[in-house]
């Protein structure tokens, strides 16, 4: 062999011939029906993937969980079989997926040599190429029996998800837009339960309060709201009603009447994350949390004038009803609390 042969064949098979043995083939390369048997199998393994995630969300729906849960083996057969055929879905798809590439992808041995970190635009049609061959060995463009079966039960995973997102609890509606307050409502002492008369308060003066509702009867003689229910609408409900001399006061548009001969009442919750907030500077009329220093102006409709809060606090409407109490005149206008979600909102400042 010439310089030139020898020095042709070294630059085009650098590495010498480890010795890997000549390449056998498998049964299903010679075999047609062996193909078309294993095609079959794989086909098989996925759809028995799909049965599996189908019988995951049926478990959902048809055993029992909470105070008497069904049991299987001493199991809660909701968390058991769940897990069980969810665990089988995913096992079965690998297996489908070991299969299909160990008996009918192609199998002979490719060699890449190492270059340079940047590629030369031959390279790159060339890596474009063997992807392109390799798409074409797999045979997923020419077995829709294998592709179709892969599809069906790697996209019915999604429902497992689904369902368990759903499981998290109930979908809030409009609890997280919404309070108990309502036109008519009384104003009173958070503790006490005492009605509000303005003439009570003295400049400068805040008191935490809450409706009245929450010291009401219903018709049958029982509390209006117990146990969590009542701690849950608390929290949402509580406010601060604080007392300064109405020429302080700069009401937005559309404002001028939500208080009292100064008497204005907003939120107590902090819509930074959510802290109760009742520190009171009666001579700057500032509202300062505890937990972050945000600050809020209360005589310019609670705006933020410090710290993290991004939201002004919500200002709830007020009025006097026939009997000289403060009352409530409608409903906060906005979401009370932290701003965990983005809010379109009109009023000016927001």
């Amino acid at each position: 062999m010439s310089d030139q042969h020898e020095l042709a064949r070294v630059e085009a098979d650098p590495i010498a011939d480890p010795g890997l043995p000549a390449h056998l083939p498998r049964p299903t390369d010679v075999d047609e029906r062996a193909e078309k048997r294993a095609e079959r199998q794989v086909s098989l393994f996925f759809g028995l993937s799909a049965l599996c995630t189908l019988a995951f969300c049926v478990s959902y729906f048809v055993f029992q969980v909470g105070d008497e849960p069904d049991v299987i083996l001493g199991f809660g057969a909701s968390n058991l079989t769940m897990g069980l055929f969810l665990g089988l879905a995913l096992l079965l798809i690998g297996i489908g997926t070991i299969q299909w590439a160990r008996k009918l992808m192609a199998d002979t041995e490719i060699v890449e040599y190492r270059h340079a970190a940047s590629s030369s635009d031959e390279d790159k049609e060339e890596t474009l190429a063997a992807l392109r061959l390799g798409t074409e060995e797999s045979g997923i463009a020419r077995r829709p029996l294998i592709r179709n079966s892969l599809l069906g039960s790697v996209l019915l995973l999604g429902a497992p998800a689904v369902i368990m997102l759903r499981d998290l609890g109930p979908l809030p509606g409009d609890k997280l837009t919404t309070t108990v307050w309502k036109r008519g409502m009384r104003v009173v002492q958070d503790v006490s339960g005492t009605p509000i008369r303005p003439q009570d308060m003295e400049v400068g003066q805040l008191v935490n309060g809450e409706p009245a509702v929450f010291f009401e009867d219903d018709e049958e003689g029982e509390p209006k709201y117990e146990g969590i229910e009542l701690q849950v609408e608390k929290a949402k409900a509580a406010v601060i009603v604080v007392r300064m001399q109405p020429d302080d006061i700069k009401p937005w548009p559309g404002r001028e009447n939500w208080g009292v001969d100064g008497i204005l009442c907003y939120s107590k919750i902090c819509t930074h994350v959510g802290c109760p907030i009742s520190l009171w500077e009666q001579q700057t009329h500032h509202l300062l949390c505890p937990c972050h220093q945000s600050t809020f102006d209360l005589a310019d409709n609670g705006k933020v004038i410090f710290g993290p809060a991004a939201r002004h606090l919500p200002q709830l409407p007020l009025a006097v009803d026939g009997e000289g109490y403060l009352i409530a005149t409608s409903d906060f206008t906005e979401a009370v609390g932290p701003s965990f979600w983005e809010r379109n909102n009109d009023e000016p400042g927001a």
